[in-house]
């Protein structure tokens, strides 16, 4: 007996693909239908959880949207084009064009609200989501959670802008600078000014210029009691406070250097501070901050 409410589960709506039929089931089929494409492999326990819960999902939406199983051992060719890194690795296609996916497996009310979102419905994506998760776990201290979830939303969405600068954050708050580079490095050349690039760059700049500040705060400071004009020590000082994690002393030191003799050292007090608010961001509140008052000092 047919259900009386309820879409009627559809058929032949999961299927097997391969690298050779790729284009024609996903990227084809998508600007009909919807495609999830799940990337699995024999030895992957996970894959048994997740396979299972995205095909009922599938089959529940009866026929809105479709689903390719791929195994990426028979696969390696495409799993390496489409950089999958890991498994379960799920993707949606739409419009010929890859749209949404995630990593790992997820509970049965985030595959239905994965699936809504690509029939039509709105709310935050897998990936969104995942790149949310970074940032709040970076600003919990808490890098290596913030790594995870931006190393997630990138495999997902390897182009994904926000995924790729917070991955670079978390590595630059996790001591490991070349990585940060690297993968700062994935960002296509048209896209390297955007804002979260701009700020993970600069970020792996102030972390070098921190590393390398000579002197510590004790000395320096009383290298400024005896002669309050040493803008070098100065500077030093804004370094060393900033490689200590206190930005607000970092903006003070340079703001005063500044109002002291604007063109020292080749304007070095106000390049640094644009690469402070690089890396805090447009719209911190350290930014408008200290943003202002550099104004200020500037027009006045």
């Amino acid at each position: 007996m047919e259900p009386i409410i309820g879409p009627k589960p559809a058929e032949n709506v999961i299927t097997d693909g391969s690298t050779e039929s790729f284009m024609a089931d996903v990227v084809e089929a998508s600007k009909d239908t919807p495609v999830i494409v799940d990337f699995w492999a024999t030895w992957c326990a996970p894959c048994k959880q997740l396979t299972p819960m995205l095909e009922k999902a599938v089959q529940a939406a009866g026929g809105a949207v479709r689903m390719v199983k791929i195994d990426i051992d028979q696969n390696q060719a495409l799993a390496g084009q489409l950089r999958i890194q890991s498994v379960p690795t799920v993707m949606a296609f739409k419009d010929g064009q890859p749209v949404d996916g995630f990593a790992g497996a997820l509970p049965e009310s985030q595959i239905k609200a994965f699936i809504d979102r690509l029939t039509g419905d709105t709310g935050p994506s897998p990936i969104n989501a995942m790149v949310d998760a970074g940032h709040e776990a970076l600003a919990a201290g808490d890098p290596n959670g913030a790594l995870q979830a931006f190393g997630q939303a990138a495999q997902a969405a390897p182009d994904n802008l926000a995924a790729l600068a917070g991955l670079a954050q978390s590595y630059v708050a996790l001591g490991d600078l070349d990585q940060a580079e690297n993968v700062l490095s994935l960002v296509p050349e048209g896209k390297r000014e955007a804002a979260e690039v701009k700020s993970a760059k600069a970020a792996v700049s102030l972390a070098r210029e921190a590393g390398e500040a000579a002197g510590n705060v004790m000395e320096l400071e009383a290298k400024l009691a005896a002669d309050a004009d040493d803008l070098q020590a100065r500077f030093d000082l804004a370094l060393a406070a900033q490689a200590a994690g206190d930005r607000e002393r970092a903006a003070d030191e340079l703001l005063e250097i500044f109002r002291r003799d604007q063109g020292w050292n080749d304007d070095a007090a106000r390049k640094q501070l644009i690469k402070l608010f690089d890396a805090a961001g447009p719209t911190d509140p350290f930014t408008l901050t200290y943003r202002r008052r550099l104004s200020a000092m500037m027009f006045s």
